[in-house]
């Protein structure tokens, strides 16, 4: 596995997930449902943990919704943050229900006063707080109109930071997302410089999955490649299981996880490939066994890259006129015709699961 060297940052426990340090990076999401609706949210929290979701946020928007927290907490195995917006009550509510962690924009809670009751209180009963801002929240009068908005961002964490370090609270974990990538990249790279709270990164209303996976695995990718970054949410409009998908899949690119999967590698094709290579390629996509077994297989159109690449996999074919190559850990076995292939090679997996 490819390990990049991770920026060093203090640790913070959420419910047993201990962010930042040399911990394994977490990949979290958000529910859906109406938190106020227990079952359904339970349900959905219980489907994002069977596909890996580490850590789970759900919105509190209202006290009915706060007094549900501790009910679904209950019912739940990974731990539970709350996200408040403006109303301190709702988080001295989610902090009394048990919640795990609290995300909260202190800039959408004007009075100090009722601000530093959330933090003590979070400071007496051991929950982490995540401070998060986003680009369309920092902007808050005229002497910022003009102001470099990676710049606001960063000051005004910072400023967020010394009011909770000053009522003897460290237990933080920092975000700064926007909805462009070059915003997101320049303000993580220089909070990194500043400070050593751990990062939750994530490029914030990124569109539809089409476009945010895109922008995610760009802005998040680049900034985990430079060990920058403790946790993470992908952010669609859409599935929260997609969601979490993604983020493993970005985390793999990377070298970062290993997933007990069978991984697929192709060619794109050009005009060297003489074989029916999308054909082919999707027919195995679409049969290959649900096993947890971690395998590559690569499916080569032509003899430039494809014999090296099918050595150097669990098994491979590389493509010829209407043929193929089969090779099984880095060793040449046989020739197949293409009209063939897909079945023989769907063997040999199946043999190897």
């Amino acid at each position: 596995m490819t390990m990049f060297k991770r920026r060093k940052t203090r640790v913070v426990n959420a419910g047993g997930a201990l962010i930042g340090g040399d911990n394994p990076i977490s990949v979290q999401t958000m529910t859906k449902t109406h938190t106020e609706d227990i079952d359904a949210t339970v349900r959905q929290i219980k489907e994002l943990e069977a596909v890996g979701c580490n850590i789970i946020r759900v919105a509190v928007p209202t006290v009915v919704s706060a007094k549900c927290l501790g009910a679904i907490k209950r019912q739940i195995n990974i731990p539970l943050v709350a996200d408040i917006h403006f109303g301190h009550h709702l988080a001295l509510e989610a902090i009394a229900q048990g919640v795990d962690k609290i995300r909260i924009n202190p800039g959408n809670m004007k009075d100090k006063k009722k601000l530093e009751e959330v933090i003590k209180s979070a400071k007496d009963k051991g929950i982490p707080i995540r401070i998060g801002v986003n680009s369309g929240s920092v902007r808050g009068g005229e002497e910022d109109e003009h102001e470099d908005l990676t710049t606001l961002m960063v000051k005004t964490v910072l400023k967020y930071c010394e009011h909770f370090e000053s009522l003897g609270f460290k237990d933080i974990v920092l975000s700064l997302k926007a909805s462009d990538v070059p915003s997101t990249l320049a303000a993580y790279r220089a909070i990194a410089k500043q400070c050593d709270y751990p990062l939750h990164l994530g490029v914030t209303a990124a569109g539809p999955p089409s476009l945010a996976t895109i922008k995610s695995a760009v802005g998040i990718g680049a900034l985990l490649s430079e060990g920058i970054g403790d946790t993470f949410r992908v952010s669609y409009t859409g599935a929260s299981e997609l969601e979490v998908e993604a983020g493993y899949d970005i985390l793999e690119a990377l070298g970062l996880y290993k997933r007990d999967r069978i991984e697929l590698i192709s060619c794109p094709t050009c005009g060297r490939c003489e074989i029916d290579l999308v054909n082919i390629v999707e027919q195995v996509r679409r049969r290959l066994p649900n096993d947890k077994k971690h395998l590559q297989i690569a499916i080569m159109g032509c003899v430039v890259n494809g014999p090296g690449e099918a050595r150097e996999v669990d098994i491979g074919i590389a493509g010829g006129k209407g043929f193929g190559f089969l090779f099984k850990k880095g060793e040449k076995v046989r020739k197949i015709p293409e009209d063939r292939m897909v079945d023989e090679l769907l063997e040999e997996i199946a043999h190897m699961c």
